[in-house]
């Protein structure tokens, strides 16, 4: 059985009998994990344990770890600054700036991977212009050569961790204040103004060989009426087409109110998939992730297949032998004092 193209969520801290069930179907991919999925690192490792059991080949497991506002497991995990503080670095001493951001990458993937997570959706790829609350401190830097950087820098890092990247949100949200969780957001800028900046960022970072990208719920109205995640122009024309980009597209949750412009569920799956997304993410609404599974593609695509294929986690090591080394402990140290004051959370169990 290959990996379907639905990426959907669970209820709590166990496997019901019923979610089993559904993950067994053969348009499931994947499952996102969130906050409400987490209690402690062996409740959490025993969690997914049991979701890649349910089928062959096992179910991608996600979850989103960028740190700062945007981090589902803390208990037991190193608490992760935002990205901004090390475009803070950056600005004093790029050369330690990138250091750091590897260190960091390595750490986040290290300590998933120890409780057998595939990948997190990150790093946020948006320039910081200031505009957008809801991208803000997410973002490395407002500068595309820093953003570019630090994020080479983290991905390599997350790489020796054994854990691919997701690239978000193409083709850049930093630069509209709506949030598409709650809005959908949209850019009037030209496209020289857009390639000139937010897409120079994902072209140089896709030259590098980046595994997955998540497009943004935002509509780039001066060049389609759709956002770019339902976009052919965006996501076949650009990102595969003239950005030469081979891995796999993750839809934004199809639940938020950046799609709903796409219509109902069926319509907004059915236009992600057209528009070339490799899976789609539905969250907490299960009636909709049901729907969506009942009416998604049945036969498989072998391409979309092999793109899927290549996100699960490599090499793992132990919590315990990654507890007992020297280099994991300094790294914490490193991690931990470049963010000494408490983050709060974005407020909702939702894809970032």
């Amino acid at each position: 059985m290959s990996l379907g193209p639905v990426m959907l969520d669970l209820e709590g801290l166990e496997l019901s009998p019923e979610e089993e069930e559904l993950l067994q179907a053969p348009r499931v991919g994947g499952v996102i994990l969130f906050s409400r999925n987490y209690h402690d690192p062996e409740q959490l490792t025993e969690l997914i344990r049991r979701i890649h059991d349910v089928r062959q080949p096992k179910l991608l497991i996600a979850v989103d770890h960028e740190g700062g506002r945007v981090q589902r497991f803390r208990e037991g995990f190193t608490r992760l600054p935002a990205a901004a503080a090390f475009g803070a670095v950056y600005d004093r001493d790029p050369g330690r700036a990138c250091s750091l951001a590897a260190l960091c990458g390595w750490l986040t993937a290290s300590e998933l991977r120890a409780v057998g997570l595939d990948f997190s959706f990150s790093p946020v790829l948006d320039l910081r212009s200031g505009a957008s609350d809801a991208i803000g401190d997410r973002a490395f830097h407002a500068e595309v050569d820093a953003v570019v950087n630090l994020a080479r820098a983290y991905i390599g890092g997350m790489k020796r961790g054994g854990m691919v990247a997701v690239g978000k949100h193409f083709p850049g949200h930093g630069s509209v204040k709506e949030d598409s969780h709650l809005a959908t957001p949209r850019d009037h800028r030209d496209l020289e103004s857009v390639r000139m900046s937010d897409l120079r960022v994902f072209e140089r970072v896709i030259a590098d060989g980046l595994a997955a990208i998540m497009p943004a719920h935002v509509i780039f109205e001066r060049m389609d009426d759709k956002p770019a995640g339902f976009s052919r122009y965006w996501l076949k024309d650009v990102l595969r087409r003239h950005l030469n980009f081979r891995g796999a597209v993750f839809s934004d949750d199809l639940v938020m109110a950046g799609a709903a412009v796409a219509g109902d569920i069926l319509d907004r799956g059915a236009a992600a998939l057209e528009a070339g997304c490799d899976m789609l993410l539905v969250c907490n609404d299960r009636d909709a992730a049901v729907r969506l599974l009942e009416a998604a593609p049945e036969s498989a695509d072998p391409v979309r297949s092999a793109r899927l294929a290549r996100l699960h986690g490599m090499q793992r090591i132990s919590r315990e032998r990654l507890s007992e080394s020297e280099a994991y402990r300094a790294a914490v140290a490193d991690i931990v004092a470049l963010n000494p004051e408490p983050e709060l959370d974005l407020g909702f169990d939702a894809p970032a």
